[in-house]
């Protein structure tokens, strides 16, 4: 890539950043939650799952921040152990859908836009395929939030449950 060219790409890079939102997240202390994994899955599903909100700060408009508190978190499947593993998440389908009970509020200009207390779930959560990449830990948990976050606070008429 010439000089020229990826000067232009870090001005873009840059320019897109400083024109995002913001999303700060916290969550209940883990062992609150009702599943978020355990052991080291627990630090790792939280720091991915705080990652992805944090992720759409990008889709905010310049100005607007974003506050979310994790009040709850069940995620998809169950844990169950193994015996040369120490444990291993099963989804079947059935009642082990992912959920979430969040409190949040948007604000922008000094005001609050919006904000909400939602319990979100994805009970057909098998039902859809994943994207290509979204093979990751919490995917469907991502997804679910995803809607949510175009539902409820980009405001598309999309259902976030």
């Amino acid at each position: 890539m010439n000089r020229t060219l990826l000067a232009f790409a870090l001005t873009l890079a840059s320019t897109a950043a400083l024109a995002a939102g913001q999303v700060e997240v916290s969550f209940r202390p883990a062992d609150q939650l009702s599943d978020v994994g355990r052991g080291i899955d627990r630090e790792r599903n939280v720091k991915a799952l705080a990652d992805h909100f944090k992720s759409l700060a990008a889709q905010l408009p310049d100005g607007q921040a974003l506050k979310v508190e994790v009040l709850d978190v069940d995620m998809a499947g169950e844990v169950r152990p193994m015996r040369r593993v120490d444990e291993i998440r099963v989804l079947k389908g059935s009642a082990d859908w992912p959920t979430m009970h969040l409190r949040w509020t948007l604000a922008g200009g000094g005001q609050t836009l919006k904000s909400g207390e939602d319990r979100l779930s994805d009970l057909a959560y098998l039902s859809h395929s994943l994207r290509s990449g979204e093979n990751r830990p919490v995917a469907y948990e991502a997804r679910m939030i995803d809607r949510w976050f175009e539902a409820r606070v980009l405001g598309a008429k999309t259902d976030p449950r």
